[in-house]
């Protein structure tokens, strides 16, 4: 289990909004690599986030309990097809395409739990949520059911909660210590 990318995003117009009244929103969606295996350079991680990653808006992103979002690696082909098929040409996303900031692997959402601590390095994160894709991520994925894929399939990755700040890096790796081991990601896309 360890980090394969890490990528933040700036606030810009996001176009073609797939929502019945906009055509242009503000989003931080479009995240690009900014450590990656082949330049693992450090990330500042605090309290509210990675340093230099934005949220257009805060009512339904980031703050304390939205501070990173984790999706696994694994799931990338199941979007280049869908997306290849969709669009009837070759597709292949780059990391941070999904709007995450940790691409891992070595993780599911069937295999993490609400109330999970992962430790990277001196880092301490927490589970805290799976997350509920929005008419952006349509824009995004220029494909109006792409949300509505992300929720069916159990793809939708979680919220990590910083519990303590510092720096990470992509090719660390994860430790995680169980929580309660109740609710997992892939349960609570079904509730």
């Amino acid at each position: 289990m360890r980090i394969l990318t890490i990528s933040i995003g700036q606030v810009a117009p996001l176009v073609g909004a797939h929502h019945p009244d906009f055509t242009v929103v503000p989003s931080a969606i479009n995240k690009l690599p900014v450590s990656q295996i082949v330049n693992p350079n450090p990330i500042r991680v605090g309290l509210l986030g990675l340093d230099g990653d934005e949220q257009a808006d805060l009512t339904v992103h980031g703050g304390i309990d939205k501070a990173v979002y984790a999706y696994p690696s694994e799931h990338y082909d199941f979007w280049n097809t869908l997306l290849s098929q969709e669009s009837q040409q070759t597709i292949v996303l780059n990391h941070g395409a999904l709007g995450e900031n940790l691409t891992i692997t070595g993780l599911l959402e069937t295999e993490v739990y609400i109330g999970d601590r992962w430790r990277i390095g001196a880092v301490e994160l927490a589970v805290v949520k799976l997350r509920e894709p929005c008419f952006k991520f349509n824009s995004k994925m220029a494909f109006k059911g792409a949300a509505k894929a992300m929720v069916k399939n159990a793809y939708s990755g979680w919220y990590l909660r910083v519990l303590t700040a510092g720096s990470i890096r992509a090719g660390d790796l994860i430790e995680v210590i169980a929580g309660p081991r109740e609710i997992s990601i892939a349960h609570q896309n079904t509730i």
